[in-house]
């Protein structure tokens, strides 16, 4: 019988002692529940107690939890999952890490298809994108150089590169993209960016089913227009390949070598090229085009008949690297086409002269590390989350320079000294009258040991005595 009463008081208790049926026909008011909760006994009260405190601090660390995913656009488009903070750290870390080499003059192409999250703002994920890398790679470029130019191949629209430099004429974002009713609605052909930022906004706005002529008509003539007028010491290129014909979200008509095409010919200006992924949800074609991206990157022409490899039944069944286009409806017709490139090529013209960079305090360079994990064994990858032991892991070298004086030699006295000192240890581990030490100092070989306030009462690691 008391469980019951156990169990109907409980249940009041959660409701905020509001009125509540549970189990049988009866309502508690609050001087009833009282009452009842007096003639269970004290115990029974202090758990019901323990019960709803909890209960209510589990309920608003929830309700919290809840609000700061609302609050940075985390759940819906942008799931939580195990390992995301690796994730970020990773694909991040290779686009910063690549700007870097850049800028230090390792590399004159640097790739990272794992980057190119576009979407992401400063303050809230957005369309798969957690950290936009793109930003905080164009953010190192700029330390070195003057301006910096961001090309976008993608479907979708890179709106968080073009929000987080719209109002700056150091860095011309340009998207080749599809607009309409498409994520995320953003990249009109009006949109040109706002104040010093003005002009340096360049939208390509495209409809379904463009093919690779149609798509070079637009890229080539505007893309050499702004090597001309802005000049740009370093290009990141984003390369979605969700702009490839068969894409499951995508709605593009370019073969592999029509995208690929892109990447050739930023490559000819012979700029600092930073090749970032992107979109693509045809896992197998992605693959494709990156491999042959990378081959075109290198000055490589790659075989169409793929090798035999770990996967090298996903491109079956004909094993090839290269897939024709559909036969889908082009819509955009050339007037179309012509309208978008004489008002974009008209904007360029507005532009006078490359822009200068005033004298100012720049951040500090980005070191890089003494050793290059990669040149020692490039087989060879570590996971934050992978089950390795700490004792088997290579230590990083770290960016903050360290200077560790140590001795040469032990002397007779340094002997002597740590022989005092171990004597010392033990007076105080076996003393029991040091609870009333507060400060003290013993003079030894010319040294002092000083007994600070607090911690004469655990001398050396020593575990405190609770019953002194």
């Amino acid at each position: 019988m008391r469980d019951t009463y156990l169990h109907l008081a409980l249940s009041s208790l959660l409701n905020n002692l509001a009125i509540s049926r549970v189990a049988a026909p009866c309502a508690f008011s609050l001087t009833g529940l009282a009452l009842l909760v007096y003639s269970l006994g004290n115990g029974y009260w202090r758990k019901l107690l323990s019960i709803w405190c909890r209960w209510k601090e589990e309920k608003k660390t929830q309700q919290d939890q809840l609000r700061q995913l609302k609050r940075f656009n985390v759940g819906e488009d942008c799931p939580v999952f195990d390992g995301l903070y690796s994730f970020c750290q990773t694909y991040a870390g290779g686009s910063v890490g690549g700007a870097v080499k850049l800028n230090h003059g390792h590399c004159d192409i640097a790739v990272n298809w794992a980057g190119g999250l576009h979407h992401a703002k400063k303050c809230e994920a957005s369309g798969f994108c957690y950290v936009n890398d793109i930003v905080l790679a164009i953010l190192e470029l700029l330390k070195v150089h003057e301006r910096v130019l961001y090309v976008d191949i993608d479907i979708h629209h890179g709106d968080g590169v073009e929000e987080a430099f719209y109002t700056t004429d150091r860095v011309m974002t340009v998207s080749f993209h599809k607009f309409g009713d498409y994520f995320p609605g953003t990249g009109d052909v009006r949109d040109i960016g706002f104040g010093s930022g003005k002009y340096y906004s360049l939208n390509v706005p495209l409809d379904d089913g463009i093919d690779d002529e149609s798509y070079q008509s637009l890229f080539k003539p505007i893309m050499g227009k702004v090597m001309e007028v802005f000049k740009p010491g370093a290009v990141v290129l984003q390369c979605g390949a969700d702009s490839l014909s068969g894409d499951r979200l995508g709605c593009f008509n370019l073969s592999i070598k029509g995208h690929a095409e892109c990447v050739k010919y930023m490559r000819s200006f012979n700029v600092p090229l930073l090749l970032l992924g992107g979109g693509g949800y045809t896992i197998r074609n992605v693959a494709r085009c990156w491999c042959y991206e990378t081959g075109v990157a290198l000055g490589i022409e790659l075989e169409d008949k793929m090798p035999q490899h770990e996967y090298y039944e996903y491109f079956g069944p004909d094993y090839t690297l290269h897939v024709a286009p559909s036969n889908m409806e082009n819509k955009n017709s050339r007037q179309i086409l012509e309208d978008i490139r004489s008002k974009l090529l008209d904007n360029l013209s507005k532009l006078q002269h490359a822009p200068s960079v005033q004298f100012q305090e720049r951040p500090p360079d980005t070191e890089l590390p003494e050793a290059d994990e990669d040149q020692e064994d490039a087989d060879s990858r570590w996971d934050a989350d992978s089950d390795t032991n700490d004792e088997e892991r290579k230590p990083i070298p770290s960016r903050v320079r360290r200077e560790n004086v140590e001795p040469e030699g032990k002397g007779t006295d340094d002997m002597k000294m740590e022989e005092r000192l171990r004597e010392v240890e033990s007076t105080f581990a076996d003393s029991t009258s040091l609870k009333g030490c507060n400060s003290g100092s013993a003079l030894m070989d010319g040294g002092q040991i000083k007994v600070e306030q607090g911690s004469s009462n655990k001398p050396f690691d020593q575990p405190t005595d609770i019953n002194s």
